[in-house]
């Protein structure tokens, strides 16, 4: 899933306090979310689809079909049996699975004998033959007509190429946070967010031309960057256009046009099939993205921190005309007053309590992130058509996310998340009884389990951000979560190993392994999430004297005596 849990880093460094309230009443008075920030919203949250998409992509590109050894001298040998010929010689050389018994053919060895001297049982095997490991093999095109991984025999010895490459491109991902956050408080949002598309198409092309292993694992890694560059940036640029009332609702927005880049995924992969078509075609409509240059504002926030006030202005005042909302002549104060001191991360050390919350948060980000991931990769794994079962993984977000948005100021941001997780992680472990004790008659029954499992992952991605801003005082909230971001992409690029686990263990202990273990990840971070203090409808911690009270009775007086000071003052 497209995160918004980099955001933090792209948010300015040097703001001027009294400006942003002062931009933050404009806001209010041209309209919070008004014709001119829709259509803008709209337009930064199309690139999320791609995003979607590029992000998943592995399902399709490095998927991997069934497959057997190539018979020895054997011209025009496929998976599939041609005649009874064909047929006689797959018998002799071909052993069978013993493995995985949902498989056919042992994928990786065939029969090595002497022909002259060696005798057959009643199934053509070949009696007392020895088993050798093959350099060559033929693939079942009933799924894929072909992917990254048939094309270069990514199987067998060579199978931890697939795992690695796709955590290669998380690690992209990590990579472009920290250079496109850096670049975005350098040179504007605008053109990071251009820079960034451009790389994202130009990757995406030319993936679909990568001769071999290396040149896609640099592609993919670019790719992850870019990434990290388009939506994150997007993400910045639709929360500081809109007013102070709509900003929580921006980020799950867009996530709902990332799951719809999944779904898109889904019906290409199924009408195309071939890995090299598939990429052009979700590569040729990014070209489209390059126009928004000419569309898409600077962001009036970034513009004040840089005190370029002139242009804030002429973009607020454009905003204002198209609202149809009229402005006084001087709308900001050009005044920039010093922002509070922002203490080191190290900090967080000083006292217990702020220690083990993080410690819960930063495990938080990273199972979410290592379950979201892990199940929408491991969703090729499940029994079942792998394109409806990616189709639908891509489906269950939208519930997801429109449950958050409902429910996050009703219930609260923990009991909320831990629902979520605890849900979802009790929804993967049951998929041991119906893996291990079913037969295929409850195969649906598991794919709907780990369904749920990654409806409940998408809704705590949504709401561990925002909880994870308010638990952390304003002097600490920009380093906290510059960690959790960092335990995110940790887990997303741990995420691949255990998926790709099922190949390497087999049979239906290897399909109940990867869920078991991100359905216990989940447990636990919903039932550490218990011990977080719930920040709906409170005063937000502002020093880290703050954040060791809060949400004990002595933090409630304190806020009550620090309203009535303020009262006092103002009388």
């Amino acid at each position: 899933m497209g995160d918004p849990q980099q955001t933090e880093s792209l948010v300015p460094k040097t703001f001027p306090d009294f400006g942003v309230m002062q931009l933050d009443e404009v806001l209010e008075k041209i309209g919070q979310f008004g014709r001119y920030q829709k259509i803008i919203f709209v337009l930064i949250c199309i690139p999320g689809i791609s995003c979607g998409i590029v992000m998943t992509l592995a399902v399709i590109l490095l998927g991997v079909p069934n497959h057997r050894c190539s018979i020895p001298g054997y011209e025009n040998d496929t998976y599939s049996i041609q005649d009874s010929v064909h047929q006689d010689y797959v018998s002799r050389y071909i052993p069978p699975s013993t493995k995985d018994t949902s498989l056919i053919y042992d994928g990786c060895q065939l029969y090595s004998y002497n022909s002259s001297s060696t005798t057959f049982d009643n199934s053509s095997h070949p009696i007392n033959a020895s088993l050798v490991t093959c350099a060559s093999w033929v693939y079942d095109d009933s799924e894929f007509y072909e992917t990254f991984v048939s094309k270069h025999d990514l199987v067998c010895g060579s199978h931890y190429k697939v795992s690695t490459a796709k955590s290669i491109f998380f690690g992209g991902v990590l990579v472009g946070a920290l250079v496109f956050g850096s670049l975005s408080d350098g040179i504007g949002r605008k053109k990071t967010i251009m820079v960034s598309m451009a790389l994202l198409f130009a990757s995406s092309l030319g993936l679909a031309w990568a001769p071999n292993y290396i040149a896609y694992v640099i592609l993919r890694f670019l790719a992850g960057m870019a990434f990290s560059g388009t939506f994150i940036t997007a993400y910045v640029i639709g929360v500081e256009i809109v007013g102070p009332t709509k900003r929580k609702y921006t980020g799950i927005i867009n996530e709902i046009f990332f799951a719809f880049g999944e779904c898109c995924l889904a019906g290409i992969g199924y009408l195309v099939r071939d890995w090299h078509h598939v990429e052009i075609i979700i590569a040729a409509p990014m070209v489209l993205y390059l126009t928004y240059w000419w569309f898409i504002p600077e962001s009036p926030r970034w513009l004040i921190n840089k005190g370029r006030f002139d242009e804030a202005e002429d973009i607020l005042r454009k905003a204002a005309k198209f609202n149809k909302k009229e402005l006084p002549e001087k709308i900001l104060d050009r005044e920039v007053r010093d922002k509070p001191k922002q203490e080191k991360i190290y900090k967080i050390f000083t006292s217990r309590i702020l220690f083990i919350r993080t410690l819960i948060i930063l495990y938080n980000w990273m199972v979410v992130s290592l379950v979201y991931y892990g199940l929408t990769l491991n969703s090729g794994n499940l029994s079942g058509d792998v394109y409806l079962n990616f189709f639908f993984s891509g489906m269950v977000e939208f519930p997801a996310y429109i449950i958050s948005i409902i429910f996050l100021d009703r219930l609260g941001r923990r009991t909320l998340h831990c629902t979520s997780m605890l849900a979802g992680g009790i929804a993967c472990l049951s998929t041991i009884f119906t893996v291990l004790y079913g037969g295929k008659d409850l195969q649906t029954l598991t794919t709907v389990l780990a369904l749920i499992g990654k409806l409940g992952s998408s809704a705590g991605f949504a709401i561990i951000y925002i909880y994870s801003a308010e638990l952390f005082p304003t002097v600490l909230r920009n380093a906290a979560i510059g960690i959790f971001s960092c335990g995110a992409r940790v887990g997303s690029m741990v995420a691949p190993l255990i998926a790709d686990s099922s190949q390497l263990i087999g049979g239906k202990m290897g399909q109940a392994v990867p869920l078991v273990i991100f359905g216990a990840a989940s447990v636990l971070a919903g039932i550490l999430t218990m011990f977080l203090p719930e920040t709906l409808n409170t005063r937000l911690p502002e020093t880290i004297e703050d954040a060791r009270l809060f949400g004990t009775e002595e933090y409630k007086r304190k806020k009550k005596l620090d309203v009535r000071d303020v009262e006092i003052t103002k009388f």
